[in-house]
């Protein structure tokens, strides 16, 4: 972003090019602030507007505007020698306007889209105006990248007034606003800022203003742009950091630390109140240790990563929900040693050829296992045992392709097969009695009674 209040002598502005849209003549203005430039677009009675508010406001001379031409005023000729006297007039008029740099004039060049100072004036005069009642709202508030990297960048500036402002512009309802707001969006982006050489995800920014945040969304914005977020400790409850390549956890939970080694963490780093972890659609291949500075965490989601096992996260008590979905699990073993009380986990779109991995999983009410590799409908012994177990997915699967699949996964449930639903419906009337008869058949082959006549307390015996 440019700073103009620090490259004052650094800046120049002029009219480069002249285009026609609908009959209308456009002049194209360049300006550059240091390193950055941008340009914008205005038609000869924008330059006599703001001319006439010059004069009558800022002391600028009368005889500096090229005058109007009513005749011929389209040839190319006419056309070049008014944008020659349009750059002419606008260089004098922003080197004797250099040093206040009316507002007026700041947004015809278009500073309030691409310069920390004038940028946080607009945002200043929408929060006066505006703030108590965003605030009041429950619903989250977006903040650009370019929006946090001129509040960060503004705590250096010494930044002088360029002019004698209103209440309104003043810097303190932004910092005011940002120390109360709850839930805060903030979207990155590759492409350059408008007709500018901003990158948004090339600014850096940190959180610190932010002293009450309790949900946080990071989407497509890298981790190097984000300085600090120590601040959010304390607060954040929820944390989405969405499309943003991360690689490991540790990026955006320990980012304003420097030294990551876990034998030198103290307490300090702990995040003491988030419950709900979403790193979707990123880069991870692994839970790093990380994880363990999230011990409240209650609901982790890691879909669409690059995961192909699972760590030990036992040390995750509270946590309950897990959504592993669109990775790349096949062997699930032993889950019980490596996760605690979990009720609900996600694993549709892997690539899970067993269930005997989720055994011992007693707590589980919910496992999705759609669009996966299970082709033998006998993988459901390992789970029809498990005492809570209330919801299964298995639909895309090949095993859900064979004949009456739904009827032989409902009748290893045994006497629970009417409170399991399958595949987000629960068994039919018909699909319980053709279960029956096939538990019936099943333990005739046993020497044992079937378990709905066993609950009749019938004395019906069944042998081989």
């Amino acid at each position: 972003m440019s700073a103009f209040v620090n490259h004052r002598n650094e800046s120049f502005v002029s009219v480069d090019e002249a285009s026609s849209k609908d009959n209308v003549t456009y002049y194209k203005i360049t300006v550059k602030v240091g390193h950055v430039q941008w340009d914008v677009s205005h038609r000869y009675s924008d330059f006599v507007e703001l001319n006439d508010k010059l004069i009558a406001d800022f002391g600028v001379a009368k005889d500096l505007l090229p005058p109007k031409k009513v005749i011929r005023n389209k040839t190319p000729k006419f056309v070049e020698q008014r944008r020659e006297a349009l750059s002419d007039y606008l260089k004098n008029v922003f080197n004797f306007l250099r040093l206040s740099m009316p507002t007026i004039f700041a947004h015809f060049l278009d500073f309030h889209l691409y310069d920390i100072f004038f940028l946080l004036q607009d945002l200043a005069k929408k929060l006066y105006l505006e703030g108590d009642k965003l605030l009041q709202n429950e619903k989250s508030h977006t903040l650009s990248p370019m929006e946090l990297h001129a509040i960060s960048e503004r705590f250096k500036m010494a930044c002088p007034q360029t002019e004698k402002q209103d209440q309104m512009y003043d810097f303190s309802h932004i910092l005011d606003f940002c120390s109360q707001v709850k839930s805060l969006n903030i979207e990155g982006s590759y492409e350059k800022l408008g007709t500018s050489n901003i990158v948004p995800n090339e600014l850096q920014f940190d959180l610190i203003p932010f002293k009450s945040l309790v949900d946080l969304k990071i989407l497509g914005v890298p981790m190097s742009c984000i300085q600090s977020v120590g601040s959010l400790r304390d607060t954040l409850v929820s944390l989405s950091v969405l499309i943003a390549s991360v690689v490991s956890l540790n990026e955006f939970l320990l980012v304003d630390v420097l030294h990551k080694d876990p034998s030198s963490l103290a307490d300090t780093v702990t995040w003491k109140k988030l419950t709900m972890i979403n790193f979707a659609s990123n880069n991870i291949k692994n839970i790093d240790w990380a994880i363990k500075l999230v011990p409240k965490l209650q609901h982790l989601s890691l879909s669409s990563n690059k995961l192909s096992e699972l760590c030990d996260i036992s040390c995750l008590h509270e946590l309950r929900i897990l959504n592993l979905s669109m990775n790349s699990f096949g062997l699930c073993e032993n889950w019980h040693a490596k996760i605690g009380n979990i009720v609900k986990i996600d694993l549709s779109q892997n690539k899970v050829v067993s269930l005997q991995g989720f055994a011992r999983l007693y707590s589980l009410e919910s496992l999705d296992l759609s669009c996966n590799l299970i082709t033998d409908v006998e993988e459901v012994q390992h789970i029809c045992k498990l005492p809570c177990l209330e919801y299964l997915w298995l639909t895309a699967n090949p095993v859900a392709s064979s004949i009456d699949y739904r009827v032989k996964v409902i009748e290893q449930f045994n006497a629970r097969m009417s409170e399991l639903c399958l595949d987000n419906e629960k068994a039919s009337e018909k699909e319980l009695d053709t279960a029956r008869v096939l538990q019936a058949l099943r333990v005739v082959k046993e020497g044992k009674t079937p378990s709905f006549l066993q609950n009749n307390n019938t004395s019906h015996s069944f042998r081989s």
